[in-house]
């Protein structure tokens, strides 16, 4: 065709469509199209357990987020799924649907024994293989060291290095009050210096747990200030069911600025916390960093290791008025909110005092 201007001329033609072509009809037989899609998510599958399986093995032999080595009590009668959530919440391991999964192949699936009740001592960073395999040989830990509260950390230190089941050197005198007072159980691989870990570890958790339920009214505004006014607490009685009340008085004196002569503290300050005979008014006149008597507010440190409850009793105190208490000569004190009830109460006191020393010399005669 001849164009019909020089223009038109100058222009390329648009190339004709391309026919269109029919498509083959698909004569494959419906069951082989059956076949290679279940051929292919089998084979998915079978890549996705192989990814799940070696996760799971990897996860199972890594070191676990325990801190510090600690001990877990498997009650008996207790399940495989119960136990996991145990482990888990103690934080023994880090998850426990990793840590079924490896029950169901080690234990059901090649019938490598089962979870046996026990005490049991978990090492450090122990991983989860190293854990069942604990819980399997139901091997449970055989010894115990009893540290009491209101005991100092160099008396702490001193009675682990005199145990005789305990291995290694005795550690350095840990800070006063960073230590959790109670009985602890250990394997015969435990070292003198992962107890006081233990302790301190323990302390640490406990303090910040009862931080969080603190009563908003309180006189201290830290958790250090807390273990403090709670060692003060620990020394000044031994009945728990006096500790809220004490620690209410405590925190009424600092709540009106007033001192909180307490008698621990200076034999504290002075004799290192260890005294088996009352101070002297010559002591209450020495100059010491400890002497509360002397000084406002808090002392610089803990006098000692508080336990679980005079903590509690610090940051869940009684409400009262009291500013006042004094020894009642059973064993506890009596309160009192005012100057004038409380020196009716100290003269009450030392009246006792002085029945006490006399009974004290007449037995003494009758001995001679």
């Amino acid at each position: 065709m001849l164009p019909r201007s020089p223009t038109e001329a100058l222009q390329p033609q648009r190339p004709p469509e391309p026919p269109e072509r029919e498509l083959p009809e698909d004569d494959s037989h419906p069951f082989l199209g059956m076949l290679d899609g279940l051929l292919n998510f089998v084979f998915i599958m079978a890549c996705m357990a192989a990814a799940v399986f070696y996760f799971v093995r990897v996860e199972f032999d890594r070191p676990g987020p325990l801190p510090v080595s600690t001990v877990l009590v498997v009650p008996k009668g207790e399940g495989a799924t119960a136990i996991a959530e145990r482990l888990e919440r103690d934080g023994i391991i880090a998850d426990r649907r990793i840590f079924m999964t490896s029950i169901l192949y080690f234990m059901y699936l090649k019938g490598e024994g089962t979870l046996k009740a026990g005490e049991y001592q978990f090492d450090k960073h122990a991983t989860m293989r190293q854990v069942l395999d604990t819980l399997v040989e139901g091997k449970s830990i055989q010894y115990r060291v009893t540290l009491p509260e209101g005991w100092t950390s160099a008396q702490i230190v001193k009675r682990l290095a005199a145990h005789p089941e305990l291995n290694g050197e005795a550690p350095e005198v840990p800070a006063e009050g960073s230590l959790l007072p109670d009985t602890y159980s250990f394997g015969s691989k435990d070292t003198r210096k992962e107890i006081v870990q233990r302790m301190q570890h323990a302390q640490s958790k406990f303090v910040a747990k009862m931080w969080e339920e603190r009563d908003p009214d309180i006189m201290v505004s830290t958790p250090e200030e807390a273990v403090i006014l709670a060692s003060i607490v620990e020394k000044e009685t031994g009945k728990a069911e006096e500790r809220p009340h004490i620690a209410s008085v405590f925190h009424n004196r600092l709540r009106k600025r007033m001192r909180l002569q307490s008698d621990p503290t200076i034999i504290y300050g002075l004799f290192g916390g260890i005294r088996d005979h009352p101070i002297t008014q010559s002591d209450l006149e020495r100059e010491n960093p400890y002497n509360t008597y002397k000084i406002d507010g808090l002392p610089p440190t803990p006098i000692a290791n508080p336990g679980r409850a005079a903590i509690e009793a610090v940051l869940k105190p009684a409400k009262t008025k009291d500013l006042y208490f004094v020894a009642d000569g059973t064993g506890g004190h009596v309160f009192s909110a005012t100057l004038a009830e409380h020196n009716r109460n100290v003269a009450k006191w030392r009246k006792i005092e002085r029945e006490i020393r006399r009974a004290a010399g007449r037995r003494g005669r009758s001995r001679g």
